[in-house]
């Protein structure tokens, strides 16, 4: 009897052993790394180069008053169709620029503000104390989450940040797990396909990639609402 329990529990054991190795390999081959594109970080996810992230010095560009004409900012919000009870994730939120518009729209909901460089958060903290915006909840996140609660978030914002993430795998991952049933997440991100767009190339996406990154995620394109200047305003839900 003890020989037969030794032998099952080694059998479970090495089980266990190739099955995390087999999962180790698996993640490791999520990603490739090659240099190309001086502003990229030398990393790859499904034959996309990865951006740099455009740090805190950035706000300025983030806040400038002719950021509403070159990206109709108030149309993005409108294809959103915010509720006023509703619960919404600005994602890579910066110094807040959609977030505060947002939080005057959703007045009985709240709006988080996550982002991971604590020189953002910092701005964001002052800015939510100018405006009292008492409906603004600030988290830190992480390069591998979003650190929001499970199953509570209506709708996702990210402006032109996913394709700097250093793991987007799994961020949309973590941002899928915090999204309800019906949730959306709103991509944002400039035309990959349109050449006239004033904006690096590796700081671009085309909508096909898009499509088939997210679909790595469990996620499915419902629409491309094709109204901003510059951008791919996508929608995309749970499969």
């Amino acid at each position: 009897m003890k020989k037969y329990i030794h032998v099952v529990f080694c059998l479970s054991y090495f089980l266990t052993i190739n099955s995390c190795i087999a999962q180790e390999t698996s993640n490791k081959n999520e990603y490739t790394f090659r240099k190309d594109d001086p502003n990229g970080i030398g990393k790859w996810y499904m034959e996309r180069e990865i951006a740099r992230v455009m740090g805190f010095q950035g706000i300025e560009w983030l806040d400038r008053p002719e950021r509403e004409q070159e990206e109709s900012t108030s149309k993005l919000l409108k294809n959103m169709n915010i509720g006023n009870n509703d619960i919404v994730a600005d994602i890579g939120a910066g110094s807040g620029y959609h977030v505060f518009k947002m939080a005057e729209i959703s007045t009985s909901g709240l709006i988080y503000a996550v982002d991971i460089q604590d020189e953002m958060l910092a701005e964001l903290r002052q800015n939510r104390e100018k405006r009292n915006a008492k409906n603004v909840k600030i988290v830190k996140g992480s390069e591998l989450g979003v650190n929001l609660p499970k199953n509570t978030i209506d709708k996702v914002l990210m402006v032109d940040v996913y394709h700097e993430f250093n793991f987007p795998k799994e961020m949309i991952l973590s941002i899928k797990e915090a999204l309800r049933k019906n949730g959306k997440i709103y991509l944002i991100e400039y035309r990959g396909e349109d050449v006239s767009v004033p904006i690096k190339k590796i700081h671009k996406m085309s909508e096909k990639q898009a499509i088939e990154e997210m679909k790595a995620s469990g996620m499915r394109l419902e629409r491309n609402i094709d109204n901003l200047p510059w951008q791919h305003c996508m929608v995309f839900v749970k499969e």
